[in-house]
């Protein structure tokens, strides 16, 4: 890919898991690989990669690992503390554009491999192209933005006081996105242990299935 359509990738991983009873998803297997490698698999294109969460201890070399501030302040607040991470680091300039992605989508390597594609097209991409179901349903945790007007939101949302608890909808709100019809079941998500059950994932380290009920999506509402 071209140096126009370069990426870097903050990867979303610091939400309560509240109907998972605590365990992280991050942790959960699928496949033969934790979620968060699955999610990192998936952004193997970027030039650099930020995971926004608790440490998890070993990560790929160069992959960055931050929190946002206060931790679990929602998603929008993650993808602030993600670009800021990845804005700190001297070693490259931000890329043109920034792929966020939730880690709790197992099968988002073949969105992503779509959404690239689009970006990679001729035609002028706008603000950025985001994972759409076939009935037209925004994932926007998958999707690739043009940081400078990624950070431009998170900025506009800071200025206001309002970056903490709020939804990436209102961080987007702005933002002039293309959605793009991805593969069925690629931004599956898991909220709950049905939801792992019917994916075939099973618990990794730490608190095992249970009975929670209280809501949760990687720390805030999309």
């Amino acid at each position: 890919m071209d140096n126009q359509h370069a990426f870097d990738a903050v990867i979303l991983a610091g939400g309560r898991s509240s109907r998972l009873d605590g365990t992280p998803k991050q942790s959960l297997v699928y496949d033969g690989g934790t979620l968060l490698e699955r999610a990192l698999q998936a952004a193997a294109g970027a030039s650099r990669r930020a995971v926004v969460g608790p440490d998890p201890g070993m990560l790929p070399p160069g992959v960055l690992c931050c929190r946002e501030d206060p931790p679990f302040a929602g998603p929008a607040a993650a993808i602030g503390a993600g670009l800021a991470a990845l804005a700190d680091d001297p070693a490259l300039a931000p890329a043109a554009f920034t792929l966020v992605l939730a880690c709790d989508m197992p099968r988002a390597e073949a969105a992503v491999v779509c959404l690239l594609a689009e970006l990679a097209a001729p035609a002028e991409v706008p603000d950025g192209v985001v994972a759409a179901t076939r009935d037209g349903r925004m994932q926007p945790l998958a999707g690739f933005y043009r940081t400078a007007a990624l950070q431009n939101a998170v900025d506009a949302l800071s200025a206001e006081g309002a970056l903490t608890n709020a939804s990436v909808r209102s961080l987007l709100a702005s933002l002039d996105l293309q959605l793009v019809t991805v593969p069925a079941g690629s931004t599956t998500d898991v909220d709950t242990w049905d939801d792992a059950a019917a994916l075939g994932i099973a618990a990794g380290p730490g608190p095992q299935p249970g009975t929670g009920a209280a809501a949760d999506n990687l720390g805030g509402s999309p």
